[in-house]
């Protein structure tokens, strides 16, 4: 890739088939004027930016020569992650992670996926470098018997073979299968990791027997930095990317009006740009960034103190159309579940409309019998320190309590009180005990395969009460 000083303004059109662009452009130049820059490169930004935190992620993991795991292989998580792991927002403290970068440029690639019992829950997110859901595999989606899936790139021809399952079909080259499997408690990861263990991935070529296509060629991609990902050297990244992506049809009008800042051409010269137009580029980007970020504050509406968000992660299909959505979704929370897969509200005040504060008040959070959590599969309430949005440590190493709990508590007649403070609530009731953060926090309640009843219209959980 070229330095961002190199970005060539072009009305090229992107994908075969577009018309020239119809943004007037400097005389004689092929640039867009600053003044259209700026829209241009704002509306552009918006949309690839998904794009850019997807091949954050992808460097990070699979590319850069230090991570040591090659594309095209399951690596798992083996411990439940606690306050001694920072380096994602929001952990979760149910499930063990599964993970693949998958590259298939060559061919498909199968998944494998061995029985697991029914009461526990499990799942693979297929997610593309749109950041689509576009494929599922588990206990909701497929069930809880063993099989095969085929993921495909959007480019390949053949045919699936009769023993396969289910085939899912990607709108890129590269995709990110991210796996999920239930642990009930610290003595079960051995169970979870011998569930593990069964998940694999085959080239279609040797799980048919047929004979391998050529290899795809070395990948030639820069190191993702920040500060250029953030300025008119997006441009850079994007035309990277572009050859592994096979964008929606329907948008092909958004990409030829990218083409009149340079996105689309992959022969960029750095002795052919306007400084004018560049510094409007930079001057979109960050319009965009603006709006990114205050859209990831609006992505659902607030009810009974809690943050609900119905639908900001789904199908291309359910995402057309919604470019900001999309970006404020991969700010807010990069590679979020599909509503039907997981239901995640967040409480960010008490019942009084005030900030969630342990130093100042001790909570209680009661459910009527006929208000629990409507999950399928199972679900938890975990809190995290603010403002970094990490777990804390806590005299009884909990992090999170659900209907899985050992020892949980209920009414006779069915209701259930949780106690979220710093102190315990007491020995009798320490089984429903939430350690809370001495000072602000916030808890994301995790609802697994939620009812869909309870999705239309969106369930929404009882207020968080002070109790002192």
């Amino acid at each position: 890739m070229k330095k961002a000083t190199a970005v060539l303004i072009t009305a090229a059109g992107l994908l075969a088939g577009c018309v020239t662009s119809d943004v007037p452009s400097d005389a004689g130049t092929g640039y867009a004027p600053a003044d259209s820059a700026t829209a241009i490169a704002e509306e552009a930004f918006i949309y690839t930016f998904p794009i850019l935190e997807s091949y954050k992620m992808m460097f990070a993991q699979a590319v850069s020569d230090d991570t040591g795991v090659p594309f095209n292989a399951v690596v798992h998580n083996t411990s439940l992650l606690g306050p001694d792991y920072t380096l994602i927002v929001r952990p979760n403290n149910d499930t063990l992670y599964s993970a693949a970068w998958l590259d298939l440029r060559a061919e498909p690639m199968v998944l494998a996926v061995p029985a697991v019992p029914p009461e526990r829950y499990y799942s693979f997110q297929m997610i593309d470098l749109l950041t689509h859901n576009f494929g599922y595999v588990g206990s909701r989606a497929t069930g809880t018997e063993a099989g095969h899936y085929l993921i495909a790139g959007p480019r390949w021809q053949g045919r699936s073979p009769d023993d396969i399952d289910g085939v899912f079909r990607a709108m890129s080259d590269f995709v990110l299968a991210l796996g999920r499997t239930e642990v009930f408690g610290a003595g079960d990861i051995a169970n979870v990791a011998a569930i593990q263990q069964g998940y694999a991935l085959t080239p279609l070529s040797e799980f048919a027997g047929t004979t391998a296509p050529a290899a795809a060629p070395a990948l030639q991609l820069d190191p993702y930095d920040p500060s250029v990902a953030r300025s008119a050297g997006f441009v850079d990244y994007v035309n990277a990317l572009l050859p592994y992506i096979q964008p929606d049809p329907s948008e092909s009008v958004l990409w030829d009006r990218f083409a009149a800042i340079g996105i689309g051409d992959a022969n960029l010269q750095a002795d052919t740009f306007l400084p004018d137009t560049l510094a409007a580029i930079d001057t979109g980007v960050a319009a965009a960034v603006r709006a990114i970020e205050a859209e990831s504050g609006e992505l659902g509406r607030e009810e009974n103190g809690w943050d609900l968000t119905a639908d900001a992660f789904g199908t291309s299909e359910a995402m057309l159309g919604r470019p900001l959505t999309r970006a404020a979704a991969a700010y807010f929370g990069l590679f979020g579940n599909t509503l039907e897969e997981a239901y995640y509200p967040t409480g960010t005040v008490d019942g009084d409309g005030e900030l969630l504060d342990g130093s100042r008040h001790d909570y209680v959070l009661h459910f009527e019998a006929a208000d629990l959590p409507p999950a399928n599969a199972f679900w938890s309430l975990s809190m995290y320190r603010l403002p970094e949005m990490w777990f804390m440590h806590n005299p009884i190493d909990r992090y999170r309590i659900g209907n899985r709990t050992e020892g949980l508590r209920y009414g006779d007649d069915g209701s259930l009180r949780v106690y979220i403070q710093r102190e315990s609530p007491g020995a009798d009731r320490e089984s429903n005990w939430l350690p809370a953060e001495d000072g602000p926090f916030d808890v994301t309640l995790r609802i697994y395969w939620p009812d869909p009843e309870a999705l239309d219209p969106l369930y929404v959980p009882p207020p968080i009460r002070k109790s002192d």
